[in-house]
Parts: C-alpha cells; sequence; structure tokens
C-alpha cells in the first residue's frame, strides 16, 4: 500500500505538467480575430426604408442599388446635364455613406474625358444631389460603417 501512495503521489505532481497550457496574449487573440475578419464585405449592406421589408441579403443590396440609381437619375433629369453635354450618355458616380447616415456623391470621369468641363459637371452633381430619403448606414460586426460604390448613372437626353 505504501508503494501505490507513492506513485500515485509521484502521478499527481508529474501530472500536472500536462495541465498547463499556453495561454495567448491578448496582441495574440486579437490578431488572430482580426485576421479572421473579412474586411471587404459587410454584414448588412445600407439601406432605404422601400427596401428595409426584403429578408435576403442580395436582393436588398439590389433594391437599395436600384432605388439610389434612380433617385439620382430623377434629380439629374431635371438639370442642363444632357443639353449642355449631349454625348454623355452615362456618369459613373461614386457614394459614400457614413455610419452616420450622411452621404457624398463624387462624380468620377475616365482618363480621357477631356472633352468635358470636368469641375462644372462635378459643380452640377453637387447642386442637384442634395435631399435623399434618410440611408441607414451598412453594418459589421453591430456597428455601423463608411461604406463606397459606384453606380453608373444614365443621363436621358430631354424630349
Amino acid at each position: 500500500m505504501k508503494q501505490f501512495s507513492f506513485f500515485i503521489f509521484l502521478l499527481f505532481f508529474n501530472s500536472c505538467q500536462y495541465f498547463e497550457k499556453k495561454v495567448p496574449s491578448e496582441k495574440e487573440l486579437l490578431q488572430k480575430e482580426l485576421r479572421s475578419i473579412n474586411w471587404k464585405e459587410v454584414d448588412e449592406y445600407p439601406t432605404v426604408a422601400e427596401c428595409e421589408t426584403i429578408n435576403d441579403k442580395k436582393l436588398r443590396q439590389k433594391c437599395f442599388f436600384d432605388v439610389m440609381s434612380q433617385l439620382i437619375q430623377e434629380k439629374l433629369n431635371v438639370d442642363s446635364l444632357s443639353i449642355l453635354y449631349p454625348d454623355l450618355d452615362t456618369i459613373q458616380v461614386k457614394v459614400t455613406v457614413f455610419p452616420n447616415s450622411k452621404m457624398k456623391f463624387e462624380p468620377e470621369f475616365r482618363k480621357d474625358s477631356v472633352a468635358y468641363d470636368t469641375i462644372r459637371i462635378d459643380s452640377i452633381l453637387h447642386a442637384r444631389l442634395v435631399d435623399f430619403p434618410k440611408v441607414n448606414p451598412a453594418i459589421k460586426r453591430g456597428l455601423p460603417v463608411k461604406t463606397q460604390f459606384t453606380l453608373p448613372v444614365i443621363i436621358k437626353a430631354k424630349e
């Protein structure tokens, strides 16, 4: 019995080393978590009231893009942009939605767009693209985040 208790005692103290595990530091855990996050994707895309009822992520995104394109086209169709530049049929507009629901619009011109007065087009866009409905920002891990996307806006000629 003495040998058995000595064996148990020896086993008990030697087995503690098997329970010791290296605990990762706070920085290591943070870096691992940051690497696992896909920063190119958001959990929920920005949305407007018309698209709130759609549950499918892709359909809600398409709805938002369609509504934004339509609103921008409506605001630009009442302007003289199509008269000033009749061969300008499409403008790429970079839309930025900030976490506080504010929006910023910037036209993106091709490198060969020297035929257009880009400063004038930019000022027309900034003057016309105001008073949009409230846009809910994109959500990433439960927090609102800034998103940017480019919409092709078709300029229709006045008839």
